[in-house]
């Protein structure tokens, strides 16, 4: 009895240490890939705590193994925005200038019921009276009230990490030639912008990189 309280101690703190270093948010908001290194930690811990006669270090490689693999996928995508799509994907606009996209709902399988429970979650009670909504990679809804929007859609992020997204600046209305004169104006280059977001206005937040 005392070996099996000693391995779960030992093992409640690697798990805890492991998900200490993946950095992982709630549940609600982890990433596919997130999610995925969750479980499979989850159940190799219990099999270790099931099986006495398991050596400790066939349960402890293993986690170790999947949170250094996090670990390199997580420095991945904040690398490159390519591969981050094609893991975690895009947030994808469900409600844009108060219309909904139902096409974009069909995509991704979501009912009206879905839609609806997600705006009581958000304590949003009349469709008529959201101005934007978007799904988030972690599958959550995200709304903007028109009476909170004032008729226009939130900021667009045009650069994001020194890369361009022109989805951003098509969303926003403006074009490469108010890029290049914003850029201009701060005195940076794209490569040295962190974040850039912008209005329908031309309203903007610039921040640049750190040194």
């Amino acid at each position: 009895m005392l070996i099996l309280v000693i391995r779960a101690l030992l093992l409640y703190m690697l798990v805890i240490f492991s998900l200490r270093l993946m950095g992982k948010k709630q549940l609600g908001e982890l990433q596919p890939s997130e999610l995925v290194s969750t479980i499979l930690i989850s159940n190799i811990a219990t099999l270790s705590l099931e099986d006495p006669n398991l050596p400790m270090l066939a349960g402890a490689v293993p986690i170790l193994l999947i949170v250094s693999v996090d670990v390199i996928v997580s420095m991945a995508t904040m690398k490159s925005e390519r591969f981050r799509k094609i893991l975690t994907g895009n947030p994808r606009v469900l409600i844009a200038n108060g219309v909904l996209n139902q096409k974009e709902m069909r995509n991704l399988r979501y009912t009206i019921d879905d839609l609806l429970e997600a705006m009581r979650e958000s304590n949003v009670f009349d469709l008529a009276e959201v101005q934007y909504a978007i799904v988030e990679t972690t599958g959550n809804i995200n709304f903007l009230q028109k009476s909170v929007a004032q008729g226009v859609n939130p900021p667009a992020a045009i650069i994001k990490d020194g890369t361009l997204c022109h989805e951003g600046l098509e969303s926003a209305g403006l074009d490469e030639e108010w890029l290049r004169k914003t850029l201009y104006e701060n005195d940076t280059a794209r490569s040295g912008v962190f974040l850039l977001t912008a209005e329908h206005n031309g309203k903007y937040f610039l921040v640049k990189k750190e040194a």
